[in-house]
């Protein structure tokens, strides 16, 4: 079984090594996604809700090239620059999903300057 590389329509190619999505069989998983707007490659927001959105618009879009919706994901790993910020972050997050929610990971990591989150998924399809 190959893998598939998935680049949603109207993203760049990432210039560093790593691909939007790869899917494999079944399996569909979504590389880490900042808040970084795929058509103008500008940084969108400046609050942890705002690049959540943003983040998570990102995942939708290649969830959907892979052929998969966010009610096929069953795992998330977050990367937040502040402790300070999980609130704010889990209001954003709950629009993008129904219950039962996905597992998830939350770590706090350093990431570059003017980004507060970067999420990536796991999707499994039917």
């Amino acid at each position: 079984m190959a893998k598939v590389a998935i680049h949603p329509e109207g993203t760049k190619i990432p210039l560093v090594p790593l691909t939007h999505g790869i899917r494999k069989g079944n399996i569909l998983q979504v590389a880490g996604q900042v808040a970084v707007d795929p058509t103008t490659n500008e940084l969108v927001g400046t609050t942890v809700t705002e690049q959540t959105r943003q983040v998570m618009t990102n995942i939708r879009r290649v969830l959907e090239a892979g052929g998969a919706t966010f009610s096929d994901v069953v795992m998330c790993r977050v990367y937040l620059t502040d402790v300070a910020h999980f609130a704010e972050l889990n209001d954003a997050y709950r629009e993008f999903f129904e219950e039962s929610f996905p597992a998830r990971t939350t770590v706090y990591v350093g990431l570059p300057e003017g980004l507060l989150v970067e999420i990536d998924a796991l999707a499994v399809l039917d």
